[in-house]
């Protein structure tokens, strides 16, 4: 427990909630994933001790909780960091609770996981929104915090049309995952992804950074190999792939990408059919995916294959 100055703010507590009987304490605060915090405490995607508040008293003022995906020991993701939006302190109490948090979470010398916030497809229209997202990312950059990208998240509902095959690819099994590895490797060449780019700045090879993200992300998806798909021309030429996945949560198509020489052929129209017949064949009520808002031939061809943006999400990270 940390009890923070009084030149901050007077009688503030900084502690992690103590279990299963704090929820409704750290669920105080509005958002979209309250709903999912008893069951990721169950599966032990979420601890106590990842899931600290700032008190006045007995009265919430400040929040923030780490995530990890299944069988992590160490938190993946800082996805909830809330501050009460009425209090005048309520920027330098976030970055009290985000240090004094962190400083238990995150193990020492290693990189602070990544902040993601759900938003509001419309959340610069609003003006409450908007100024608490901008207070937010205050404090988050006091820490050392830096805004990476700013990503929509669409998603697919059945009954939704999808285009016919074209004929003009074939598609086939990915043989193994040096396979895949490979063919993101050759993908990284010319991309508009945020996180792909990130990945690059801090590798060696792009290689490296293929290797990572599989490790990372692909990972997971494992269990749905069998249906992960590599594009071809007729003649077996490899001109990109499709990885569809599910989550702790939800199907998604996992990664998608055109082989940068064979880019600017439409060929994502196809790719992006395939994986979502693929997935759509599993009798899922959902498909989600995400795009950077800065990638426009990906977000175009999600809208062309009948996604829709139900939310976007601003990524923060720390060098």
């Amino acid at each position: 427990m940390t009890a923070v100055p009084n030149d901050l703010t007077n009688d503030l507590t900084i502690r992690p909630i103590t279990g299963r009987e704090e929820l409704d304490l750290f669920r105080r605060f509005p958002y979209v994933l309250n709903e999912e915090l008893a069951g990721d405490l169950e599966a032990g995607r979420r601890r106590p001790g990842w899931m600290w508040v700032a008190l006045r008293g007995d009265r919430l003022v400040a929040r923030a909780g780490w995530w990890g995906r299944d069988g992590d020991t160490e938190p993946f993701l800082l996805n909830v960091f809330d501050i009460d939006d009425t209090d005048p302190e309520r920027v330098a109490i976030g970055v009290r609770l985000l240090e004094a948090a962190a400083a238990e979470v995150v193990p020492r010398g290693a990189r602070m996981p990544e902040y993601d916030r759900m938003l509001p497809p419309d959340w610069r229209e609003d003006a409450a929104v908007r100024r608490a997202v901008e207070d937010r990312v205050t404090a988050l950059e006091r820490t050392g915090a830096r805004l990476l990208v700013e990503r929509l998240r669409l998603e697919w509902r059945p009954g939704t049309p999808l285009p016919a095959p074209s004929g003009r690819l074939r598609f086939r099994p990915v043989r193994d995952r040096e396979e895949l590895v490979g063919l993101m490797a050759r993908a990284l060449e010319g991309t508009l992804d945020a996180h792909s780019i990130d990945d690059l700045a801090r590798t060696a090879t792009a290689e490296e950074a293929a290797t990572a993200h599989y490790e990372d992300e692909i990972r997971g998806y494992e269990r749905w190999r069998d249906r992960w798909r590599v594009a071809t021309l007729p003649d077996g030429t490899p001109v990109g792939f499709v990885a569809p996945g599910r989550n702790s949560y939800n199907a998604t198509i996992g990664y998608l990408a055109v082989l940068p020489e064979h880019r600017g052929n439409g060929y994502v129209d196809d790719i992006l059919a395939e994986g979502t017949r693929t997935v759509a064949a599993q009798d899922v009520p959902r498909i989600r995916a995400s795009t950077d808002v800065g990638n426009a031939p990906m977000a175009a061809a999600f809208r062309r294959a009948g996604y829709v943006v139900f939310e976007r999400m601003i990524n923060m990270v720390w060098d």
